[in-house]
């Protein structure tokens, strides 16, 4: 069993900022690649990258994120918590989790640079 992670907003759609999601669903699948449960965490307000979210997702069990726009910054707390981060996903989280499971999705290898660009002179998080 694996655990997969997207921000989403309340219409199951995956948020275009990781720090500022409705929720994260959390979606579980079987060795076969199969959905088998999808739970809801609810966001704390601020910046991912800041919150304790890291911590939360990596004690259920969270190995990837599939996420939208994304800053460096939250990239890294993730990762140092074992939770890989796919970036540049859209659309409905449920089918993104599908095309990732076939193979279908790709890291866009771009990060959030209005994100950084506020990190690395105010550090916070209002946009």
């Amino acid at each position: 069993m694996k655990k997969i992670a997207l921000p989403v907003t309340f219409n199951n759609q995956i948020d275009n900022h990781f720090g500022h999601c409705d929720m994260y669903s959390v979606y579980t699948v079987s060795d076969s690649n199969e959905i088998v449960n999808i739970q809801t965490i609810n966001s704390e307000q601020g910046c991912g990258c800041k919150s304790n979210i890291s911590s939360v997702l990596a004690a259920q069990g969270v190995t990837l994120m599939l996420a939208g726009g994304i800053g460096n910054g939250a990239i890294n707390v993730l990762n140092a918590h074992g939770i890989e981060v796919l970036r540049g996903c859209t659309g409905n989280a449920t089918e993104a989790v599908k095309q990732f499971l076939v193979g279908q999705l790709s890291d866009s290898g771009e990060s959030c640079q209005q994100h950084e660009h506020h990190h690395s002179h105010d550090h916070t998080c209002n946009h």
